[in-house]
């Protein structure tokens, strides 16, 4: 026991859903359906709400859950990396929402079919406020764990090079589908997906800092080459 605990001491990343969960739920009962700000841009009104988005909507939770599971597993420098890349934009997704309790009206209050797919939609909207929204947690997720996948060195290393490839890009498929489906299925603006990809740079940059560094000493010529 005590070596199994110590092999995956790392699952302690995993408090950090001790502080996010609670103080999620405290926002989306106090913000509620009575953000102070309301956001919205110009694009949002040519953007046309289509229900089939609900599917790689949905499939966000497996999708970020599996490769946080994966790497908790097969990497641990990686998982160290990414569940920093994603906890440091989820904490301050909290706190501008906290500061600036936000939220959106683009949600249709009638829908033109009738299908399963409408009737997920609605099933989302009664469980899930239109408030709390930027950036977008499902946009920024996603993309983290795209590039989590991209940069990873375990998969380079030991996995086929045509999985990898197939890997490579049914991640990004899946990544642009859950960004637009934010947008088509209106639980965000189009203000909310450009914040969450800014914000994705900016983390990045600081979370991978020294990898950077790393390569760019690699790629600079030493006086011994020259």
């Amino acid at each position: 026991m005590k070596k199994w605990l110590y092999q995956y001491r790392h699952a302690c990343m995993f408090l950090y859903f001790l502080i996010y969960l609670p103080w999620f739920a405290w926002l989306e009962k106090t913000v509620g359906h009575s953000p102070d700000y309301i956001i919205h841009m110009k694009i949002d009104d040519f953007i046309p709400f289509n229900e089939y988005f609900i599917i790689p909507y949905m499939l966000w939770f497996g999708f970020v859950a599996f490769w946080v599971v994966y790497f908790f597993f097969k990497d641990t420098k990686e998982f160290y990396q990414l569940t920093c890349f994603l906890f440091i934009g989820m904490t301050i997704f909290l706190i501008v929402s906290t500061l600036f309790p936000n939220g959106q009206q683009l949600r249709p209050t009638e829908f033109v079919r009738d299908n399963i797919f409408v009737d997920m939609v609605k099933y989302l909207y009664s469980v899930d406020t239109p408030t709390n929204i930027a950036p977008s947690i499902h946009v920024y997720n996603s993309l983290c764990i795209y590039l989590a996948v991209q940069r990873s060195g375990y998969l380079k290393e030991h996995m086929n090079p045509r999985l990898r490839y197939i890997t490579y890009i049914t991640t990004g498929v899946l990544s642009l589908l859950i960004v637009l489906s934010t947008m088509f299925l209106k639980q965000h603006s189009a203000f909310d997906v450009i914040t969450a990809f800014i914000m994705c740079g900016v983390v990045y940059r600081f979370i991978y800092r020294h990898s950077y560094q790393a390569e760019s000493q690699k790629t600079e010529p030493s006086i011994e080459n020259i």
